[in-house]
């Protein structure tokens, strides 16, 4: 009986250390998204992390091992969108970075707005807005439940990467690639604040592109990169003959983008982080008397991983000088917020596929799929099968769209034609499965790679066939590699949450990150975004 009592009370001291540990609320959320990082590589670099860095939110936070993304295509668009609403495309609207829409004729950007014009920047950079989103965020929810008295700001160098975390009512800044600053739209604000221009006024893209990327450690060290410095499977920079260490920044600014090859660079990591730390000071972020969210992006990490892949010294590179510099930002919220007084998640918005030609070199089935031949004998099938005109609109995103026009014209059903060519493209090597828009839009599918279709699936705008690819397979030909399917490899991503009330552990359990905003809501004790369909992770709540 004795050990009993005192195992009855031990446990009551637990529950209640646990919750005192969530009195009160955090003075700052800062919400993380590494755009293209897999699960994987926490564990394939954490030998050469440094302790402050992703090692302290691994061993000192909460890790879910086996979290996922429920829907495809798995693009930075919807990821950023889908983190912050708790839900999939099918709901929240984004349903890829750009998706063609028939009333119009033409594809539409995910960020892009018309009726808003550049603060700061240059004017093509400034028509951006999260108007296409549909649902509200978690950072939405937050400016709600406090009367607008928390203060939100998204950072990112891509656009959609700090406009969509940033919700409709907080406060947006990104990279402007033609002049190297920082800059937002008039939905946000018609005078760029003056912490932002100081900031701007540091010149910090041209002090990044005026360096050489050299690795961080002797290059003979990045032996987990399989496929060594300089190979024929990654894409060199323009002005560059092979892909091998050092780069002369300063000499390949002018034929790769100018102010946009800092993207491209772990540079690109640190002038995000600087741009951050000037928006905490500039807005007091964390000071007040209620909470505030910084919604941060990385979006570098994407462009290294889509020109030299997964396997590549410049990635492993990429990580092992990101973890140093998120061990300086912790730090540095340790001194200005308070160590405890933080509640951090960080997660990816989508992984990445290897290179196929790499996978084929070492006997991995995998290729990539030429959609302008497959485009080409798709029109010669449609005039031979229902006479000559040009049956097929658009081609994008592994979609099919029809000429609907012409086919109420002709008398010809809609769902016959997708039948038909659903079945006539499964006859090419890489097409796995298709399938029709009036699948998606009539059946209710619980499993497989059809319910993560119809999860990204858009009533109103998505196409009339639908494809999927074999595993490894990408419908692209240049060199390096891209992501978009619902394979693990584009599934399988980071969620941790690290600070305020969160206790040390880790979880196995199956888990899909639209779950990231409904705990953020639980444990922030306010609304959930108005169209969530994810569960609180009750492993760090109960």
């Amino acid at each position: 009986m004795k050990k009993l009592l005192i195992a009855v009370f031990g446990a009551l001291s637990l529950v209640s250390c646990q919750q005192n540990q969530r009195e009160g609320k955090p003075k700052l959320v800062v919400g993380i998204v590494v755009d293209q990082m897999r699960q994987e590589y926490l564990y394939k670099y954490q030998d050469r992390f440094s302790e402050g860095g992703f090692k302290r939110l691994m061993s000192e936070g909460f890790m879910f091992q086996n979290a996922h993304y429920n829907y495809t295509p798995t693009y930075t668009g919807p990821g950023h969108a889908s983190v912050y609403t708790g839900t999939t495309p099918a709901n929240h609207g984004i349903i890829a970075n750009d998706w063609y829409v028939r009333q119009l004729g033409r594809s539409i950007y995910c960020a892009e707005d018309s009726l808003v014009s550049n603060v700061g920047g240059s004017a093509k950079s400034g028509k951006i807005s999260p108007r296409n989103m549909r649902s509200t965020t978690i950072t939405d929810q937050l400016r709600l439940a406090t009367g607008k008295q928390a203060k939100v700001v998204g950072v990112a160098i891509k656009d959609r990467g700090a406009s969509l975390p940033a919700g409709h009512m907080g406060d947006a800044y990104w990279l402007d690639k033609a002049t190297g600053e920082f800059m937002t739209s008039t939905y946000y604000t018609d005078v760029l604040p003056q912490w932002a221009q100081d900031f701007n006024a540091q010149k910090r893209a041209d002090h990044y592109l005026s360096q050489t990327w050299e690795t961080l450690y002797p290059i003979e060290t990045y032996t987990q990169s399989t496929a060594g410095d300089d190979n024929d499977f990654e894409g060199p920079f323009i002005g560059k003959d092979d892909t091998a260490f050092p780069y002369d920044l300063s000499a390949l600014k002018d034929d790769n983008g100018g102010y946009d090859l800092v993207a491209s660079t772990p540079y690109g990591n640190d002038l995000t982080l600087e741009m951050a730390k000037a928006a905490i000071e500039g807005e007091q972020l964390g000071q007040g008397d209620v909470t505030d969210f910084l919604a941060l992006s990385f979006s570098s990490p994407d462009y290294i991983g889509h020109r030299f892949g997964p396997s590549s010294v410049e990635l492993e590179d990429n990580y092992l000088r990101l973890d140093l510099a998120l061990a300086d930002f912790l730090a540095y919220l340790d001194q200005t917020v308070g160590e405890g007084n933080y509640l951090i998640f960080l997660t990816a918005d989508h992984g990445v596929a290897d290179i196929p030609d790499y996978m084929q070199s070492e006997n991995i089935p995998a290729g990539g799929l030429d959609m302008r031949f497959i485009t080409t004998q798709l029109r010669g099938f449609t005039n031979d099968k229902f006479g000559p005109g040009n049956w097929i609109e658009n081609v994008s995103n592994d979609q099919i769209f029809f000429n609907r026009k012409l086919a109420a014209e002709k008398g010809i059903s809609i769902e016959s034609m997708q039948r038909q060519v659903a079945d006539f493209l499964l006859r090419f090597d890489g097409i796995k499965e298709t399938y029709t828009g009036t699948d998606m839009m009539r059946e209710n599918y619980s499993y497989g790679k059809k319910q993560l279709l119809q999860m990204g699936y858009s009533h109103k705008y998505s196409g009339d066939v639908i494809v999927i690819l074999e595993p490894a397979w990408l419908s692209s030909s240049w060199k390096g590699t891209t992501h978009g399917s619902g394979y693990t490899y584009d599934t399988h991503v980071p969620v941790m949450f690290y600070g305020w009330g969160v206790r040390a552990g880790r979880s196995s359990q199956y888990h899909t990150i639209t779950d990231i905003a409904p705990t953020l809501a639980v444990m922030l004790e306010i609304g959930m975004p108005n169209a969530t369909t994810g569960q609180p992770l009750t492993e760090i709540l109960d």
